[in-house]
């Protein structure tokens, strides 16, 4: 019930819906997030965060360090990687391959 109006609110539900896109090989992926070079002196080399790249293309970032922090990228790896790529200085290590 809507408070103000005192009606029973209604949720509008959008005509176009979201379906689960399966990619060509079955369940999650997991991966390490591998610095070659720290352009920023923040982060370091190495391994800087692990990830799961899920069915739908959809990746879930776990960063390490002082303040760990989960990021979640609705475009995937390519959009990851655009933002902490670093120019190929970054790369992404598959841990099934």
């Amino acid at each position: 019930m809507d408070e103000i109006s005192g009606r029973t609110a209604t949720l509008l539900r959008s005509a176009q819906r979201r379906h689960l896109r399966i990619a060509n090989r079955s369940g999650p992926r997991c991966f390490q997030l591998f610095r070659h070079e720290d352009v920023s002196g923040v982060s370091g080399t190495g391994v800087v965060a692990e990830g799961v790249q899920w069915s739908d293309g959809t990746v879930a970032l776990r960063w390490g360090g002082s303040y760990p922090t989960t990021t979640i990228w609705q475009d995937g790896i390519g959009a990851l990687l655009t933002v902490h790529g670093h120019n190929g200085r970054t790369t992404i290590r598959w841990l099934d391959e």
